[in-house]
């Protein structure tokens, strides 16, 4: 992720009327756009043009509301519903630093995968040892997040700590499947 760096962020208007104005190209934009820098690592602060507040936390959570509800669905209902479940908890001030370094630990793992893949794709056998170490870390990551969750959160019942556990499963067989494949493109 390319950040513009030392750079101050985009500063986006947001109007009465839904609509978006970069005031760094001075065009209006779309979610879609803002959805974009994103990607791209541009920084950017959406005020609303008429109080001067700071939305941009308002306008990152519609954008990932209208991903969600476009069928790239990347949260999956248990981890909403725990998450709802925190709001008001006396864990609520410990989870955004949490789920921050989740998230940090996530894409570093995310850059070991593709120069893992991309060297299992160069024929280098011992891209696909680091692979597997890398699934192992993952998968530690994974429960370790999942245990947090369960003795934090008293109210998951056995039911819901039992779903919990098949989630992790089926996350567990989806890895060893990618795996599996990844070891006969390797191969083949």
């Amino acid at each position: 992720m390319a950040e513009r760096s030392g750079a101050e962020p985009v500063i986006v208007k947001k109007y009465a009327n839904r609509r978006l104005y970069n005031t760094d190209t001075s065009s209006y934009i779309t979610l879609e756009h803002l959805s974009a820098m994103t990607r791209e690592g541009r920084e950017f602060k959406v005020i609303d043009a008429k109080s001067g507040e700071d939305i941009t936390h308002n306008v990152l959570t519609q954008i990932i509301l209208e991903e969600e509800t476009r069928g790239s669905t990347m949260l999956p209902v248990s981890f909403l519903r725990q998450l709802i479940a925190m709001y008001g908890d006396q864990m609520q001030a410990v989870v955004p630093l949490y789920l921050e370094a989740s998230m940090e630990a996530f894409r570093r793992n995310q850059e070991q995968f593709r120069s893992a893949f991309e060297g299992l794709m160069g024929g280098n056998v011992s891209a696909s040892t680091a692979f597997e170490a890398l699934v192992r870390q993952n998968m530690q990551m994974m429960q370790a997040a999942a245990d947090m969750w369960r003795n934090a959160n008293p109210l998951l019942s056995p039911p819901a700590q039992r779903a919990e556990a098949d989630d992790l499963e089926s996350l567990r067989a989806e890895l060893r499947e990618l795996k599996a494949r990844l070891d006969r493109i390797a191969g083949g």
